[in-house]
């Protein structure tokens, strides 16, 4: 894989923790990923420094300022059309070339490694605010499947930044006392995986608050309509300790996003497929096994996000997208409800 590490971009292998600032908590948490040998699909992180040479390149970061400075954070009306201005102005200010030019080289970079022209990338936002052990930023910003072609790729990096100043991620923000002015984001580039399935686990019981149990849920394709809570997924309770699967209930599953003539699409799966297993028992174990490096890596409870490639033969099919902490672990006093409702929260808000 490339290895390069410039003011702009930076490669998930030449990532880790301690580039937070510069690459956010999701890029952050990809690096750490590779270094710890995980199977991870290659991409790089556009920096949060090429996000700020195009704030004040264009005198956006002023403009911004300005209009939300003039807003009452408490009117909805007045929030909803400051975020649709800021936006606009965002996705309508060229980026500087030389930012550009990096990007256009690294995705060419990219697109050579995988041997795959036009390689189709998911990208993904990554805030410096996400992924933190004392707030939950996640699906705060926004993030685009299946890009194809130097130009998509630069547009919706653009589409990423501007997505800092959703009317959700300007509200969240005032709600916690997160200064407006203190926010940046980097976008991570990265290699799609052909879902055959795909979904979320956590390393604990999100019902129970038990950390010796995993749970696991997926559906057909991609994995946003478990991420988004558009389905009842397939769901497995995993004992973190003998492997032993627990509970098995395979879900409905009665929409999935695929991929149709290069475009996901929301479709319907057959009725045999509705009522299979999306997951088959090895694959089950082997994201029990990455899930607990991972784990063991942050010595915290994780959220992670994983797919299973259609192309690829077993185990070089099983890859984890994502990971991030699970931030109401270890909260005095919780009730059963309270641990309930904070759990789905954490996996509805992506």
């Amino acid at each position: 894989m490339p290895s390069k590490k410039s003011k702009y971009i930076i490669w998930f292998n030449d990532c880790s923790g301690k580039d937070y600032l510069q690459v956010g908590g999701k890029n952050a948490n990809l690096g750490e990923m590779f270094k710890l040998g995980l199977r991870v699909p290659p991409g790089f992180a556009v920096t949060t420094d090429a996000f700020d040479l195009f704030l004040d390149s264009g005198g956006v970061r002023n403009d911004i300022l300005r209009t939300l400075s003039q807003i009452p954070m408490d009117k909805v009306k007045a929030l909803e059309e400051a975020g649709r201005q800021i936006r606009e102005l965002i996705e309508s200010t060229p980026i500087p070339e030389k930012i550009v030019e990096e990007i256009r080289q690294s995705y060419k970079r990219l697109c050579k490694l995988c041997d795959v022209p036009d390689l189709p990338v998911a990208v993904r936002s990554s805030a410096t605010s996400e992924d933190l052990k004392t707030a939950s930023f996640a699906g705060q910003h926004d993030s685009y499947l299946w890009v194809q072609g130097e130009e998509e790729v630069i547009r919706h990096t653009l589409r990423c930044w501007a997505s800092l100043f959703t009317d959700r991620a300007i509200t969240y923000r005032n709600q916690i006392g997160w200064p407006q002015d203190k926010v940046t984001i980097s976008v991570g580039i990265q290699k799609m995986v052909h879902s055959k399935c795909a979904g979320v686990m956590f390393t604990i019981d999100p019902v129970r608050g038990d950390p010796d149990k995993i749970t696991i849920e997926g559906n057909w394709g991609l994995g946003e309509s478990v991420v988004k809570g558009e389905v009842s997924p397939d769901h497995f309770l995993v004992d973190k300790n003998s492997h032993e699967i627990l509970e098995r209930t395979i879900g409905p599953k009665s929409l999935c996003y695929q991929l149709q003539e290069n475009r996901v699409v929301c479709m319907e799966p057959s009725v045999e497929k509705q009522n299979l297993s999306c997951l088959g028992d090895e694959e089950l174990m082997e994201l029990v096994r990455l899930s607990k490096i991972a784990e063991g890596h942050y010595q915290s409870a994780q959220d992670l996000e994983w797919a299973i490639d259609v192309d690829l033969s077993f185990p070089e099919n099983v890859f984890l997208v994502q990971t991030r902490p699970v931030t109401n672990v270890g909260k005095p006093k919780q009730s059963d409800a309270d641990i309930i409702i904070d759990m789905m929260s954490s996996l509805f808000r992506r």
